[in-house]
C-alpha cells in the first residue's frame, strides 16, 4: 500500500485481499547464493545435472528462499499505519511448502488481511494470509499465516 492508513480505517482492511506483488524471477544464481548463505547445498538446489534426473527435472529453490522473499514481495502490499516508526517481522502461525519453485520460475505474493489489533499501547499486530503463486501453475509454492508488528507513536 502506498499511503499510510489511519487507525479509523483498520476495520476496512480486515478480510480484504490486497493487490498482488509484482512477479519475481528465481534464477540459479539466486538459488546458489542462498545455498552459500545457509550452507544448504543439497543437489536438488545447486546441481542442475543431478537435479535433472529427479521428478522435478531441474533444480528447485529452497523452500526457505521462497519464504524469505516474502519480505521483499510484501513491499508492494503491506499495510502501514499512520505514525509507524518501524515494522518488525513477528513470525508465522503456519507455513506450508506446497509446490516446488523450479529454476527460472516467477513467483508473486497475494495476501489477505486476517486481523489488525493493538497488542500493547503503540504495538499493532497484523496477520496476513499469504499465498506465493508460481506463474503458469495452479498449485501455489506456499501458504502462510504471517505476522507483522508495527510500532506506532
Amino acid at each position: 500500500m502506498s499511503a499510510p492508513i489511519s487507525k479509523d480505517q483498520i476495520a476496512d482492511f480486515v478480510g480484504r485481499q490486497l493487490p498482488p506483488s509484482p512477479w519475481f524471477k528465481i534464477d540459479q544464481s539466486r538459488i546458489n547464493t542462498f545455498a552459500e548463505v545457509t550452507e544448504d547445498h543439497q543437489f536438488i538446489h545447486v546441481d542442475p545435472e543431478a537435479a535433472a534426473r529427479t521428478p522435478f527435472g531441474t533444480t528447485i529453490a529452497h523452500g526457505f528462499l521462497t519464504l524469505s522473499l516474502l519480505s521483499h514481495l510484501a513491499e508492494s502490499f503491506a499495510l502501514v499505519l499512520e505514525g509507524a516508526q518501524m515494522g518488525i517481522n513477528y513470525g508465522f502461525d503456519k507455513v506450508r511448502f506446497i509446490n516446488p519453485v523450479t529454476v527460472d520460475s516467477e513467483i508473486r505474493a497475494v495476501a489477505t488481511v486476517v486481523s489488525i489489533e493493538e497488542k500493547n499501547p503503540g504495538q499493532w499486530l497484523t496477520k496476513y494470509a499469504v499465498t506465493v503463486e508460481i506463474k503458469g501453475q495452479e498449485k501455489p509454492a506456499l501458504s502462510a499465516e504471517w505476522l507483522g508488528m508495527q510500532i506506532v507513536q
